[in-house]
């Protein structure tokens, strides 16, 4: 790791439009604006908020902030961070602040997007031939208007040195700590992730958040028989062969028409519901993991490295984490 050692202030420009998102320019705010007292260091950062029409700019929560600087400001600026706005993900590009982007990646700005402001980024170009991230609900919907990026939704963030993404809303705390950890070092990022109160770096990524459809099949079709069999057996033998039975079908035949109906293999699918109804036991009781294992008919081994190939984090840290969540809701 690289540790600048500037003497200046390092010009922060954070590009805002209509309908941004409050707790990502709060936390932004929080983490370039505000130098807190037990930070011991050489230079800071100069925060500007700027807007393609300087002026009020109405924000998510409904109520509007004034931003008096222009795309003036990130023609100065050494790094570059766009939040999301409830109205960006549709709206074409806008050609001003394409130009302005375009440039400011041309001099060696350092351009960093939170949640849904990569799509400010990829309508610039700025994410072509690169991986990238955005909030979970969002990643579909970029890969299939930008083909040229390839979109990461798992991960909290993706960082290719002067082009930055990160994942939903809170992981632009992640993203902004990085940036601090990048500039300054691990242990000054630590004192400011405690001064926030917050990790100074989360374990897993967006996986461990994501809402997993439960998929469904007709109710007179023999593979809404196999899965709702599936769903209440978890325990059992749900090979193949197995459910091919349950469907009165050939394992060549329920194979293919699970494929056709379900969009997935039926051993994934068995894997995915399976993990699916492990996480509501690690979040709500204290059943030991080898018992869940049991419970959803894995063996501990296989149990651990699929929930960590799925989820992204162990077992024990995913109880630890949202069961630490539960108690900090009920605290409140």
């Amino acid at each position: 790791m690289e540790i600048s050692t500037r003497k200046r202030p390092h010009r922060v420009a954070c590009l805002v439009f209509d309908g941004v998102n409050t707790f990502e320019l709060g936390t932004v705010g929080e983490v370039f604006a505000t130098l807190h007292p037990d930070l011991v260091v050489p230079w800071w950062y100069d925060l500007t908020i700027c807007t393609e029409d300087p002026g009020p700019v109405r924000t998510a929560a409904g109520f509007d902030i004034d931003v008096p600087a222009g795309l003036e400001a990130i023609r100065t600026a050494d790094t570059v961070i766009v939040p999301s706005s409830v109205y960006e993900i549709e709206r074409a590009a806008r050609p001003a602040v394409v130009a302005e982007l375009q440039r400011a990646r041309d001099r060696g700005a350092r351009i960093a997007s939170i949640c849904a402001g990569a799509f400010i980024l990829a309508a610039a170009g700025l994410l072509d031939g690169l991986e990238a991230t955005t909030h979970w609900r969002f990643a579909d919907d970029l890969a299939e208007r930008y083909p040229a990026v390839t979109v990461r939704p798992r991960v909290l963030y993706v960082d290719h040195g002067r082009i930055l993404t990160s994942a939903g809303v809170a992981a632009g705390v992640d993203l902004c700590l990085h940036l601090v950890r990048r500039d300054h070092g691990p242990e000054i990022a630590s004192r400011l992730a405690n001064w926030m109160v917050v990790a100074a770096h989360r374990e897993g990524g967006q996986s461990q958040f994501f809402e997993q459809p439960v998929s469904s099949a007709p109710l007179d079709d023999p593979i809404a028989t196999s899965v709702n069999h599936a769903r209440d057996n978890l325990a059992g033998d749900l090979s193949v062969e197995s459910l091919a039975r349950v469907a009165l079908l050939s394992t060549r035949q329920f194979e293919r028409r699970f494929n056709e109906a379900m969009e997935i293999s039926p051993g994934r699918w068995v894997v995915r519901e399976r993990i699916r109804a492990s996480r509501e036991l690690l979040a709500g009781s204290d059943v030991p993991v080898e018992l869940i294992a049991e419970r959803v008919g894995m063996s501990p081994a296989g149990f651990r490295a699929n929930f960590k190939a799925e989820v992204g984090i162990s077992p024990a840290a995913y109880r630890r984490q949202h069961q630490e969540d539960e108690q900090v809701d009920l605290a409140g």
